[in-house]
């Protein structure tokens, strides 16, 4: 059942000080080294790519584009944090930004209401993968894949393999269309929603408890933790995200199809592999998710700049997720060696 091992890497307060500084440096390297290439990256591309890099436009181009990218990873994260995965981010997204276009045009709902089933129907997906996972105790990767296959099935069978298309109001437009400062506001949802989690995982009892469970399930239940509840919750929460992420999407392109959005689930999962190899290493953590995202964003903008052909983002996601596994699997070792 344990998918994503939870025990950190990172160097404790009193290590560090019975350290030199050059040996206290090479100790950081590792930890944030990601968050490091990532700025090096920027540097790069800023001076070979002048002209269109370090630009505005660029700016709110990776923020749109990859915003959606940043939520779903985030929903993946948590359920890792539990030592579980959730596939369903991939495949919920499909039906949710169709749901959330056709509830308006073909059932006539106001655009609130529209956005508020969508949102609780991902809830209830959560909950449903949580009670398969928990109470049927299905493997989280067969459960969520089960589970997410039949979702992208409801919305082939919803669009009858067509299009969803009609006119919006232009409330429901703003979700993804409007600007703060010059920044698109998914910026904003993806920055408030990060801030929250890392919050919460880091600062109370609900997030010790999952990290508790996904180290250690069967010692997190002795010491008096409801590993059910926890892990139920933590499906329900990445269920809500998913959808979220879903009725952005069907603001961005206004259209329903369910041909757009399986594309996004490899990095999506990506992003939360990476964030468990920076910041917080050998663990799945907030911060290191948005820079395994952050530098899948920069890489690919930049190398698309150059030129880079069609092919060039699945190649690069899918290397980096191999990477990002191979060193994350080395970790875990690591801190079993240090155990030992």
């Amino acid at each position: 059942m344990q998918s994503i091992e939870s025990d950190a890497l990172e160097p404790t307060r009193a290590e560090l000080n019975g350290l030199s500084p050059g040996a206290k440096l090479l100790r950081l390297v590792p930890v944030y080294g990601l968050v490091i290439l990532t700025a090096g990256l920027i540097l790069l591309f800023s001076i070979m790519l002048p002209d269109t890099f370090p630009t505005m436009l660029n700016l709110r181009a990776i923020i749109s584009d990859k915003a959606i990218i940043a939520l779903l990873s985030l929903a993946a994260m948590i359920p890792m944090a539990a030592g579980r995965i959730d596939l369903t981010v991939g495949y919920g997204i499909v039906l949710w930004h169709i749901l959330a276009i056709s509830l308006q045009t073909l059932y006539g709902l106001p655009w609130p209401a529209a956005v508020l089933i969508v949102l609780l129907l991902g809830c209830f997906t959560g909950f449903l993968n949580g009670l398969l996972v928990e109470i049927a105790k299905i493997d989280a990767f067969i459960a969520t894949l089960g589970t997410g296959t039949v979702l992208y099935a409801l919305a082939l069978w919803h669009t009858g393999g067509r299009q969803i298309v009609g006119q919006l109001p232009d409330g429901f437009y703003a979700i993804n269309g409007t600007f703060i400062g010059g920044i698109p506001i998914t910026g904003f949802y993806v920055l408030a929603i990060t801030v929250f989690m890392w919050l919460v995982l880091e600062y109370t009892p609900i997030g010790r408890y999952l990290y508790a469970i996904g180290a250690n399930p069967k010692a997190a239940e002795l010491n008096g933790i409801p590993n059910r509840k926890f892990v139920v919750g933590a499906f329900v929460t990445s269920g809500f995200l998913t959808a979220l992420a879903g009725v952005v999407l069907a603001s961005k392109l206004r259209i329903g199809q369910a041909s757009v959005g399986l594309e996004y689930l490899l990095p999506a999962l990506v992003g939360a592999f990476l964030g468990s190899t920076t910041i917080k290493p050998g663990r799945v953590n907030v911060w290191g998710t948005i820079i395994g995202v952050a530098i899948l964003a920069v890489g690919i903008s930049g190398i698309q700049q150059f030129g880079g052909s069609f092919w060039v983002e699945p190649m690069f996601n899918g290397v980096t997720l191999l990477v990002a596994i191979g060193i994350a699997g080395y970790a875990q070792r690591r801190k079993g060696a240090a155990k030992k």
